[in-house]
C-alpha cells in the first residue's frame, strides 16, 4: 500500500468515528417536541367517537366564590363519519351545569360551547353555552372532576381547570 491509500483509510475512519461521536450526543436526551400540547387553556378527553378539547372554566380571582355563574368552555367533536350524537348532560360535585342552545353534534361536526362574544368554529352547529352555578368554593390551580354525558359516546369524565381568560389583568 502506498501513502494515499493510508491517507484514504485513516481519513475514513476518523470521518467513521466522528459520525458515530456525532450521532451518540443525542441519545438519552429528552426530545423537545415528544411530548408538545396544543396551546390552549383546557384539558382534553375523547370516548368513542367524541373528542372533548380546551376544556376549561373562566374565571377571575372574585369570581370562585358559591353563587358565582362561570362560563364552562368546551368543543365536542364528533369523529364519526355517519353517526350523530348529542350532548345529554354536564354534571359535577362544585356546582350545577346548564346548557343553553342545541347540544345535537352531527357526524363530522363539532359543538362549541363558547362565551358570548366568541367566534365560533367554522364546521361547528350553532355555538350554545354552558354555565356552572357554583355551589362550592373553588380554587385557581386546581382541577376539578366534570362528568359529559352522550348520548351514544357515553360518559366522560375531565379534570377541568380554571382559566383566568383574555380579561385577566397581568402583573
Amino acid at each position: 500500500m502506498n501513502r494515499l491509500s493510508y491517507r484514504l483509510v485513516a481519513a475514513s475512519a476518523s470521518l467513521a468515528a466522528c459520525g458515530v461521536l456525532l450521532t451518540g450526543c443525542g441519545s438519552g436526551q429528552i426530545s423537545q417536541v415528544a411530548s408538545q400540547e396544543a396551546a390552549v387553556n383546557g384539558m382534553s378527553a375523547n370516548a368513542k367517537n367524541i373528542s372533548l378539547r380546551n376544556v376549561h372554566l373562566l374565571a377571575t380571582r372574585d369570581s370562585v366564590v358559591p353563587g358565582k355563574v362561570l362560563p364552562l368552555v368546551f368543543v365536542a367533536a364528533n369523529n364519526s363519519p355517519d353517526v350523530d350524537d348529542k350532548l345529554v348532560s354536564i354534571t359535577s360535585d362544585v356546582g350545577t351545569v346548564a346548557l343553553t342552545g342545541d347540544s345535537a353534534i352531527p357526524a363530522g361536526r363539532a359543538l362549541v360551547a363558547a362565551p358570548m362574544g366568541q367566534p365560533e368554529a367554522m364546521s361547528s352547529t350553532a355555538p350554545g353555552s354552558a354555565a356552572v352555578t357554583l355551589t362550592k368554593p373553588i380554587t385557581n390551580g386546581l382541577s376539578y372532576p366534570f362528568t359529559f354525558t352522550f348520548e351514544k359516546a357515553g360518559v366522560i369524565t375531565v379534570a377541568v381547570p380554571l382559566s383566568a381568560g383574555d380579561e385577566a389583568v397581568r402583573e
